[in-house]
């Protein structure tokens, strides 16, 4: 038997160093290489195009500033819409603002919690009908489940509009044998502490389109033109990563085809224990994908088990056990009142699955006797709903 007294705190999703970072760390400082740009940021892009079979890739401050870049590159501007998932963090909708457009919502679907097709459909058609067709649509591949994409791609194709792939949640995750953040115009991944590989912060845009990524360099690095002075004819960011947190992304990327089975490995573990309970659905993996389980989520159906996920998530807490609701819709966020929002049906997916879904610690560090107290806590509260405060 697993002995699960001990109470330290068990994290959502820590970092997770794999012992090599060291290196490529200390070739930049005793090089004297640590501002922004460098070996490292160079073949950190290179690898990581090489990894998920892109044409190319631009190392940025964060899958934020990524977004931010592809939307400049696709001229979203002041008075334009841009489709975006609504069941989302609020980083795939922000750049949008910064452009001075205006997001629409587009509900999830049962089979990936991700955009629905149906409802992208019917936003497309209405769009269509009154003349203004999104510049783009931002599509995510949430907890790195793939969404369907030669459904979303047929429309954007259809309507010929671009389409950006957030997987910022996704690196390692593939779509019918492709890898996810490669099917749009372009790709977005972020490297923050909490993903599957990290760079403490960081992000990558890629896409096939090297003349667009080489455009994303030039207004990454301030929009400086070519010339003995600093000269500036557009709006620029600093949006580069630095050289030594891109040698930390290249010794993550040694590991992450080792971080996917952890974190395939953790979800299995919970679905064994849990998954025969009464009201207890785990996140569902799309035939012909291979999720990378960044973070393993379900949802409980109070009618059924006699608890809601908040007192779920509360008996967590009170045992040290760090987890969290699934992202709360954008559309239901006041930053977006009043924005449109097209629902999978006559009823909102997304709604229901931040109402009931949660998530449960996954970092590939996590132990087996730490997934045990998790487990535990889970059964107990489940068996007397009534203690709960």
């Amino acid at each position: 038997m697993i002995d699960t007294s001990k109470q330290g705190k068990i994290f959502l999703s820590p970092p997770h160093l794999s012992g090599n970072e060291w290196k490529y760390m200390k070739d930049a400082i005793d090089s004297n290489w640590i501002a922004p740009l460098g070996p490292n940021v160079d073949a950190f892009e290179n690898e990581l195009a090489h990894y998920v079979g892109a044409a190319g890739a631009v190392a940025v401050s964060s899958g934020t500033a990524a977004i931010h870049l592809a939307l400049i590159l696709l001229d979203v501007k002041k008075g334009d819409t841009v489709f975006c998932s609504s069941l989302t963090f609020v980083a795939s909708a922000n750049p949008i603002l910064y452009q001075g457009a205006e997001p629409v919502f587009i509900d999830s679907e049962p089979e990936t919690w991700n955009m629905s097709p149906e409802a992208l459909k019917r936003a497309f058609q209405e769009a269509n009908l009154t003349g203004k067709l999104p510049r783009a649509v931002i599509v995510v591949d949430l907890y790195g489940q793939s969404a369907k994409m030669d459904e979303i791609l047929a429309l954007c194709n259809q309507y010929d509009v671009p389409l950006i792939e957030d997987s910022a949640e996704s690196l390692g995750s593939t779509y019918k044998g492709q890898s996810c953040g490669t099917l749009g115009k372009f790709g977005v991944f972020s490297f923050n502490g909490n993903k599957i590989i990290t760079t403490s912060g960081g992000g990558m845009l890629v896409s096939d389109d090297l003349e667009a990524l080489k455009k994303a360099r030039f207004l990454a690095t301030q929009a400086r033109d070519p010339a003995p002075h600093y000269q500036h004819s557009e709006i620029g960011f600093n949006y580069r990563m630095s050289n030594i947190l891109a040698g930390i992304g290249r010794a993550q990327l040694e590991n992450i085809e080792e971080r996917v089975a952890t974190k395939r490995l953790i979800f299995s573990y919970y679905y064994e224990e849990l998954s025969g309970i009464p009201g207890l659905h785990f996140m569902p993996e799309l035939k012909n994908t291979r999720s990378n389980r960044w973070l393993t989520t379900l949802t409980i159906n109070e009618n059924i088990t006699g608890i809601s996920s908040n007192k779920l998530l509360h008996s967590l807490t009170e045992k040290n056990i760090e987890a969290r609701p699934v992202w709360k819709p954008l559309h239901l966020q006041p930053l977006f009142k009043g924005i449109k929002y097209y629902p999978h049906n006559e009823h909102s997916l997304s709604d229901q699955l931040f109402m009931t879904g949660i998530c449960l610690p996954s970092g590939t560090n996590i132990t087996e006797i730490e997934m045990m107290r998790v487990i535990n806590c889970l059964k107990d509260t489940l068996k007397n709903p009534a203690k709960i405060g």
